[in-house]
């Protein structure tokens, strides 16, 4: 229902005045372009460096040597085409998206576990005597100490611009927080829960601060949006929770769903730390790259996509020659062309340099 009610662009929200709609325009496209200043402020960088400086997003390190937006930059900036077929593959063929799908659904595994079953994890520390009223109470003093928490990380990694180091940490404070739960008797009920409100402390910073991730790092309107949409099914880990924390652990004080969520957090931070070092990896390899490159060739890639390196996606031309062979779905073998038109896009380009 969604796909027809809601406006392509706030010029076509028919729920909005004709007012209303040039003031919100206008907020949009100073939030897109808010970089520009920045960017003409910024001092003059040595030719052959990968500057920090972005006109495009302002938490991405962005393009090389962006002493003043162009003309090209700001077109895409501004860009609201929606999703192109180059969006689409990109999007759903970037080994990025799925890496962080991965670990955002191990790592929100607590937050739904103890957002729907934290009654019942007390019940036991309480020895079943306590009044529902009472348990729900309990349930408060965790939930303010992850707001709190949350609150401090987020704004932390705003003023810093670093994402994937405050989640490490967040994960950190969990995998803490369940290890002590794990380790401490079932009959000791204060530390145990004190330990989790460790654990819930930890556990709302992954999810938020991938999102922020995502959207500071892809600067193409239409892929970023994909890909938002695909971390979205970091929700699966509501099923998992809900077939983890069952009735019958009650007993041992679910000493087993505790220690399978641990694994599952402990994974996520391996995936996390995987995933900050490729990113680095990729950075200096970038970096490498481009250093080799004259001026006419960085500008090249910096505006178009077209830099000496050759877009290839050989895969992709197996993929659409064998589907001209078999003459079944020539719209398909259309639309795979048009999305491998162009250059590089948005992140893709060797001058981008992601944020970590």
């Amino acid at each position: 229902m969604g796909y027809f009610w809601l406006p392509h662009s706030v010029e076509t929200a028919w729920f909005l005045t004709p007012e209303e709609r040039r003031y919100a325009s206008s907020r949009v496209v100073k939030d897109r372009a808010a970089q520009e200043g920045s960017a003409t402020s910024s001092k003059h960088r040595d030719s052959n460096s990968f500057s920090a400086i972005s006109t495009t997003d302002e938490e991405s390190r962005g393009l090389l040597n962006p002493v003043t937006a162009s003309s090209s930059d700001r077109r895409a900036t501004l860009d609201d085409r929606g999703l192109t077929p180059h969006d689409i593959l990109s999007a759903l063929s970037s080994p990025l998206v799925w890496h962080l799908l991965a670990c955002n659904i191990l790592s929100a595994i607590p937050v739904y576990a103890f957002s729907v079953f934290l009654p019942l994890v007390l019940a036991p520390l309480t020895g079943n005597k306590a009044s529902p009223s009472l348990l729900n109470l309990l349930t408060a003093p965790p939930h303010v100490c992850g707001a709190i928490t949350l609150y401090l990380f987020a704004s932390y990694s705003d003023r810093h611009r670093t994402r994937l180091r405050p989640i490490l940490l967040g994960l950190g404070i969990m995998v803490t927080g369940l290890s002590l739960v794990v380790v401490l008797p079932t009959t000791w009920a204060v530390p145990r829960y004190l330990s989790l409100n460790i654990l819930i402390s930890g556990a709302y910073i992954a999810s938020p601060l991938t999102v922020a991730w995502i959207s500071g790092n892809t600067p193409s309107p239409g892929k970023r949006a994909l890909m938002l949409g695909v971390n979205g099914w970091g929700n699966l880990a509501g099923v998992i929770s809900a077939m983890l924390f069952r009735p019958q652990y009650a007993e041992t004080g679910y000493i087993v769903p505790f220690f399978c969520t641990l694994l599952s957090v402990a994974a996520a931070a391996g995936g996390y730390v995987l995933f900050l070092r490729n990113l680095s990896k990729e950075n200096a390899r970038r970096r490498a790259l481009v250093h080799e490159w004259d001026a006419d060739e960085r500008e090249s890639e910096r505006s178009e996509g077209l830099g000496p390196l050759v877009v290839e996606r050989r895969w992709l031309a197996r993929v659409i020659a064998a589907l001209r062979k078999t003459e079944v779905s020539p719209r398909m073998v259309a639309w795979l062309e048009d999305a491998t038109q162009g250059g590089r896009e948005g992140d893709e380009k060797m001058t981008f340099e992601y944020g970590l």
